[in-house]
């Protein structure tokens, strides 16, 4: 029952990961390729716990928090850039 869900929840991720891509190459405007990008980030962060679940090892876990750091970083860096075109002050 497990491996069906988890084949369902790959499924449903993989479909709004597709989504993210079609907002990132068709977004009206800047802003909504940041937001498509971040929510890419959250979405590649599920497909890795996924991932982990269906091997039962704990390592992925931890790679989803390191990405999860990384991407909310990137999506504030990117966002300074782009109102004050400097990230360092």
């Amino acid at each position: 029952m497990i491996e069906t869900a988890l084949h369902i929840a790959f499924a449903a991720v993989s479909l709004a990961l597709l989504c993210n891509c079609w907002r990132l190459m068709r977004g009206p405007a800047l802003g909504d390729r940041i937001v498509a990008l971040d929510t890419m980030v959250i979405n590649v962060i599920a497909i890795i716990i996924l991932i982990g679940m269906f091997g039962e090892t704990n390592a992925y876990f931890e790679a989803a928090l390191l990405m999860a750091m990384v991407g909310f970083v990137s999506t504030i860096a990117y966002c300074k850039f782009v109102l004050r075109g400097d990230i360092v002050e």
